[in-house]
């Protein structure tokens, strides 16, 4: 949040849904007045850069210009688990938009698969699966539960406040464990004073706790007809967790296409003690 030209990353497979994060993308570019969009295309060897890069300047050229942002075209060969990461990085990017194809194709980026790139940035991703609403970011979804690091949405709550004035809508789990609940509630009292700091309108719901904490989110937020779901990524995601299935995988994949942003926790915030 800290780079002035706001750059963001549009991850490039030739797919539709590309295309989707590219509308995504200007969204956010015309809001944060952002100076660039890098497209990134991944390549497994050298022999394919000079057919991608025809392919992908192509793509830059025919929106070059729009609202007044560079698009630089990028070919890099690498893993697109490490890659898009690595490249978020060395361009000092913002944020990155990716578009995703649910949890169903093989060799796409699947919920799983999306959330296995993600966990290699240190800059926040905004997954889509269709192209933007007409109107702005006005409804959005914050889980908050018992983990120390929720702190760090709040951050991002503050960027979307100044550049969308949306409405945040916390939901909390609904739990008997006694320990969780005393978290729970200090998370909920940080969230309350920074916000009412920031004169952010938020209102805070309970979940059901009939369902899955994650099931439960998603149905609020399309019940509520949200525009974009905030959440935290894993913080030291293992294998097993793609394997069994982390629980962001399944947001990151709605069934209501709801555009889902993901934070991944900071190593260097490790050292302090959360919400209380």
């Amino acid at each position: 949040m800290k780079n002035e030209n706001h750059i963001i990353v549009i991850p490039w497979d030739f797919t539709p849904v590309a295309g989707y994060a590219l509308q995504h993308g200007f969204k956010f570019a015309e809001k944060a007045k952002s100076k660039k969009i890098v497209l990134v295309h991944i390549i497994k060897n050298e022999k394919e850069y000079e057919s991608a890069f025809e392919k992908l300047n192509q793509i830059a050229k025919d929106n070059q210009g729009k609202n007044g942002l560079e698009i630089e075209p990028l070919v890099r060969k690498g893993s697109i688990f490490t890659t898009i990461g690595e490249v978020a990085s060395e361009v000092d990017a913002e944020l990155v938009v990716m578009g995703t194809h649910g949890l169903r194709g093989m060799q796409k980026l699947t919920g799983s698969w999306a959330l296995k790139v993600i966990v290699s940035s240190k800059v926040p991703f905004v997954v889509v699966q269709e192209p933007p609403n007409e109107t702005d970011l006005k409804d959005i979804v914050m889980p908050i539960d018992f983990k120390w690091e929720n702190k760090e949405k709040l951050n991002w709550v503050s960027y979307l406040y100044q550049y969308f004035n949306p409405k945040i809508h916390i939901i909390k789990p609904n739990t008997t464990d006694v320990g969780f609940i005393k978290k729970i509630k200090a998370n909920i009292a940080f969230a309350r004073k920074f916000m009412d700091g920031k004169g952010v309108d938020y209102e805070i719901h309970t979940a059901d706790g009939k369902k899955s904490f994650a099931l439960e989110i998603m149905e609020f937020g399309k019940n509520i007809n949200a525009d974009l779901i905030m959440i935290l990524s894993t913080k030291n995601i293992g294998l097993a967790d793609y394997v069994l299935g982390a629980q962001e995988q399944y947001i990151i994949a709605n069934s209501s296409k709801i555009p889902v942003m993901v934070v991944n926790p900071r190593d260097d915030l490790t050292r302090y003690e959360g919400f209380y």
